[in-house]
């Protein structure tokens, strides 16, 4: 347990290093669309709604073809307790139930409604002060809204709250670090409604009555930081941390160095070592959910990029295809050549716009060049710098010349389970080798045979 005198004792003792070791400084991109308001938006065409938009099971469908849904009706539940319900995010009819594709390529049996322009809603739950809520009552509600990592991971975010011991959390870190180039939904979010960002961490706090209350943000977000520190400033369970700005600063194992010194490895949670880590998104959701009785219905998602005529952060009904986004956008003023879910460095390429936006969507980027496509990977010339950037102290390309051979023993006893995919040895790599790529599908045959 954490008294008020640790508190302080741990802000003295990482206030010079707010970082980590490693990482890199690509070009962020931000500045095509930090400056504009967030828009709300509606869809207008049909939404789909996948059945799996989180770890754990699909959710199962309790809707049938033809049913009439509102806003804010449960359409497929969480079937087990790593699993998360799905909610409608219009009114309207369910068209189907079938197959449709997701961001990844994959086709996932998903819900089809036809939106009828009504916008009417199922009413909000019963709302009651946070103070008279049990720990109980705050996870359960939680789950019932159906809210998952927002980040990008979609871990059940009632799952993640729901530790043997709450009285061993020492921090509860709020990510808006938001490191993923051309990415500014987070930050539109921090800035235009602080107030709900704070209440969305107090709720964490009632579940962890002796942590301590952390928002990260990079110092490349000086208003940012400056009106978080404002309205906390009376708040002495809840500290702002300024960042060193660097990608990738937003990832969990490295934002938890960097606030706390604490170290984190693929066999460990971030609650095996006291912590707690969420996303701006996710904290706001559940800030919904608690305070105004409403499920997870809709997120932020930056549309952007060097091809989109209006670059923007929208509000964006869960289930809205892509194409709807581009159109909100002003369209393309040039014709893309990539088009890609997420940041240029951990999103995933999209073969089309006819998929949905769903509770992990982050952002459309839309570029006129593909950089990666353009050149050959050729020999490597052994100058380190893979190494150098590598955020998890790796060796990249050892791991990635054990991949390509397909060496399961060598990239075990190098590790290779403790990268964490971001994409800094690739993106510096002299010799352009597909560094990432090879590891990442190593990871994904091991972790496979491991579940196994």
């Amino acid at each position: 347990m954490m008294t008020m005198l640790s508190y302080e004792k741990v802000g003295l003792q990482f206030m010079a290093k707010l970082t980590f070791g490693g990482g890199i400084h690509p070009f962020d991109g931000k500045d095509l669309s930090k400056s504009i308001p967030i828009k709300e938006i509606e869809p207008k065409s049909d939404l789909v709604y996948p059945l799996s938009q989180h770890i754990g099971a699909p959710a199962k469908p309790v809707v049938s073809v033809g049913d009439r849904v509102l806003a804010g009706q449960r359409i497929a539940e969480a079937e087990g307790f790593v699993s998360a319900h799905i909610y409608s995010s219009v009114s309207g009819t369910v068209k189907s139930i079938e197959e449709r594709r997701v961001v990844t390529g994959n086709k996932v049996m998903s819900v089809i409604i036809e939106n009828d322009g009504l916008h009417e809603y199922v009413p909000a739950w019963p709302v009651k002060p946070l103070s008279d809520m049990t720990s109980e009552e705050i996870i359960d509600r939680i789950r019932e809204a159906g809210i998952v990592g927002m980040g990008g991971a979609g871990f059940p975010t009632h799952v993640k709250v729901s530790v043997k011991d709450p009285s061993k959390i020492d921090y509860v870190i709020v990510n808006g670090a938001e490191c993923e180039p051309y990415l500014t939904s987070d930050y539109r979010k921090m800035v235009e409604e602080p107030e709900s960002l704070i209440s969305g961490l107090k709720v964490y706090l009632k579940l962890f009555p002796y942590s301590l209350g952390i928002i990260a943000i990079e110092d490349n977000k000086p208003d940012c930081i400056k009106i978080f520190k404002a309205l906390t400033k009376e708040e002495p369970r809840i500290t702002v941390k300024a960042l060193k700005t660097k990608y990738p600063q937003g990832s969990e194992r490295q934002l938890i160095y960097a606030v706390t010194g604490r170290e984190l490895n693929s066999k460990l949670l971030p609650a095996d070592v006291g912590c707690v880590v969420n996303n701006v998104d996710t904290v706001n959701a559940v800030a919904n959910a608690i305070y105004n009785g409403r499920p997870l219905l809709r997120r932020i998602v930056t549309v952007t990029g060097n091809c989109i005529k209006y670059p923007r952060n929208f509000s964006v009904p869960i289930g809205t295809l892509y194409s709807d986004l581009v159109d909100e956008a002003g369209g393309f003023k040039k014709e893309p050549v990539k088009i890609i879910s997420g940041g240029p460095m951990m999103g995933f390429c999209m073969f089309g716009l006819d998929v949905p936006v769903t509770k992990t969507a982050s952002a459309l980027l839309c570029l006129s060049e593909d950089d990666v496509s353009k050149v050959e990977p050729t020999a490597c010339i052994n100058c380190g710098r893979c190494t150098a950037v590598c955020p998890s102290r790796l060796i990249p390309g050892n791991l990635s010349d054990h991949a390509a051979h397909f060496n399961e023993e060598a990239f075990l006893e190098e590790h290779g389970l403790e990268c964490v995919e971001c994409g800094c040895c690739s993106y510096v790599c002299p010799a352009k080798k597909l560094l990432t790529q090879n590891i990442k599908s190593m990871r994904k045959i091991l972790l496979a045979k491991k579940k196994r």
